[in-house]
């Protein structure tokens, strides 16, 4: 289990924008193609993966992000107990899609570290640092890009209008903060 270090202890507050990191969260990476991969897991989570390029679905329970023609990030919406990294979905989907060769379930939420960015001024903080337009990515909720932020690979997921949650590696999460507390600052 890993040993939780935050790299934000606690909300922050800019003009505009609020920045804070969402922990203990589920993240499991979803590899597959066949038709027997979608439909078990659909079956499983209950939602149906989303199958248009850059695009999410949600249920009660989980938030599923299309990454690639085959790969999606499928996310609790929902923290989980900080002293248990045993994830009942995970389990499941394991013994259901690895474990019978339909497809690849691994558990990568301790390699990813989850920021919320809320607030009219959201975009401008992202376009400071990141080459991707988001003129038309912030008028569609749901809508992911993997860009770059900073240099710095990222995931970033329209949960609401001026609400993103961002997805960036652990090891590069005390850089990003420290960049973010820099820029929010000078909007």
């Amino acid at each position: 289990m890993l040993n939780y270090n935050s790299s934000t202890k606690e909300s922050k507050s800019y003009s505009g924008l609020t920045v804070k990191e969402v922990f203990p969260v589920m993240k499991l990476n979803l590899r597959g193609k066949s038709r027997d991969f979608l439909s078990t897991i659909g079956k499983n989570i209950n939602m149906i993966l989303p199958m248009e390029a850059n695009t999410s679905s949600s249920s009660d329970n989980y938030t599923s992000m299309w990454l690639s023609p085959d790969e999606w990030m499928l996310v609790s919406n929902n923290t989980v107990d900080k002293e248990n990294n045993n994830y009942e979905i995970e389990e499941l989907l394991f013994s259901k899609i690895s474990k019978t060769n339909l497809g690849a379930v691994t558990d990568v939420s301790d390699q990813f570290v989850l920021i919320a960015l809320n607030g009219e001024k959201v975009f401008d903080l992202l376009s400071a640092g990141c080459p991707f337009n988001f003129n038309e990515f912030m008028k569609k909720k749901g809508a992911v890009t993997q860009t770059l932020l900073i240099q710095i690979d990222v995931i970033i997921h329209l949960k609401e209008i001026n609400t993103v949650n961002l997805f960036v590696r652990r090891s590069f999460s005390e850089h990003l903060m420290a960049w973010i507390d820099d820029a929010a600052s000078r909007l």
